[in-house]
């Protein structure tokens, strides 16, 4: 008899089961977990902004005159201010003109490279995916072309670039040689 009660108190376990261990254990690892992740996210007292019955509210500043501002086109610079300051586009008409007369007069090429670089832009995607799928195209047709970022309003720009070319003639030449490829480019003078 002694041995039936033996067996039955150790099955028992005589304390708690483990399962409860199991849990305990869980909750405070959890709320070890929760303490050390939300410690310097959780605001303190340092934080909290004081009342001071004396204060007085804030003196108002006197606007700036008109000749102290500065113009509106110096104080903000983005992709659409800037890229006309240093980017003209240069339409086919324009272009076809410009090979012709190069072709002509070999001496107008060198008064050409001082106008600035010839740059053809094949394609502008918000997605970097996009451009490098583009620039591989450019790439199996025998171009080399780079991808250029540039971030507007918050948002990734990615633009297929081909260039430097010496001479309008040449960029000409590689605006067709896309165009054959199917794929619609735009001529650039850069400044």
């Amino acid at each position: 008899m002694a041995r039936r009660v033996r067996k039955q108190a150790r099955r028992s376990g005589g304390g708690i089961p483990s399962w409860i261990w199991l849990l305990g254990g869980l909750l405070i690892g959890f709320i070890l977990f929760a303490a050390v992740f939300l410690r310097d996210r959780l605001p303190t007292a340092a934080d909290r902004p004081v009342a001071k019955p004396d204060a007085s509210a804030p003196a108002t500043r006197e606007p700036p005159l008109a000749q102290d501002a500065e113009p509106a086109s110096k104080r903000r610079y983005d992709f659409y201010t800037l890229l006309p300051e240093r980017e003209v586009e240069i339409p086919d008409e324009q272009l076809r003109e410009q090979a012709k007369a190069e072709r002509e007069s070999p001496a107008s090429t060198a008064t050409r490279a001082e106008d600035g670089r010839f740059l053809l832009q094949a394609g502008s995607f918000t997605e970097a995916a996009r451009a490098d799928e583009l620039k591989a195209r450019i790439a199996l047709a025998g171009e080399v072309a780079r991808i250029e970022t540039a971030v507007i309003q918050d948002t990734t720009h990615h633009r297929v670039i081909l260039g430097p070319y010496p001479s309008v003639q040449a960029l000409e030449a590689a605006k067709s040689r896309l165009a054959g490829l199917g794929i619609a480019s735009m001529a650039v003078r850069a400044r």
